[in-house]
C-alpha cells in the first residue's frame, strides 16, 4: 500500500524542471547602481542562460508557487515562484520547502537553544517547533525567488 503524498496548501502549484531549449539573453558588463544613475556601457559581457543561472542540479530541481504572507520579511510574496534544489543540504538559516504532518510549507529552518523550528518571516505567524512527535520531511532548499516587480 502506498502512502498518500503531502497535501498542497490551497492555490499551491508544483512544477518540475525540464530544460528543453537554451534561452541565452545578454548579460551586460556594466553594473546597475541602485542610487544616483551613471552612464551605462553598451558592452555585452556574455550570454546568460537562465537555466544555467537558476538550476545547479537539474535532476533535483523543482519550482513551487508561493501563497500566503508568512514569508514577506524574507522577500517571498504571494505568487512568487521559488526555485527548490533537493540536492542542497538544508541547514539552520536555510529557507526550505517542508512537509509538516503531510502539508507543504515554506519556512526558514532555525535552531534555538538546541531545539529545531520552522520560522516564518512575518510576526503575525507563529514558528513551528519540530519535536519527536512532528512528522517532518524536508523536500528541498529554496535557492532563488522569482519575484515580479
Amino acid at each position: 500500500m502506498t502512502r498518500p503524498g503531502p497535501r498542497l496548501a490551497p492555490g499551491l502549484e508544483l512544477f518540475g524542471f525540464e530544460a528543453r531549449t537554451r534561452l541565452e539573453l545578454p548579460l551586460y558588463l556594466a553594473r546597475v547602481q541602485a542610487g544616483f544613475p551613471s552612464p551605462a556601457d553598451d558592452f555585452i559581457d556574455r550570454a546568460l542562460d537562465l537555466n544555467e543561472f537558476l538550476v545547479a542540479h537539474p535532476q533535483a530541481t523543482f519550482f513551487v508557487r508561493a501563497t500566503g504572507e508568512s514569508m514577506l520579511e524574507h522577500g517571498i510574496h504571494p505568487g512568487d515562484v521559488l526555485v527548490v534544489d533537493r540536492a542542497k543540504d538544508a541547514a539552520p538559516g536555510s529557507i526550505v520547502i517542508a512537509a509538516v504532518h503531510g502539508e507543504l510549507t515554506v519556512k526558514r529552518l532555525a535552531r534555538r537553544g538546541g531545539r529545531l523550528f520552522l520560522e516564518p518571516g512575518n510576526p503575525d505567524y507563529p514558528p513551528i517547533e519540530i519535536t519527536e512527535d512532528t512528522e517532518l520531511e524536508i523536500w528541498g532548499r529554496v535557492t532563488f525567488v522569482i519575484h515580479p516587480v
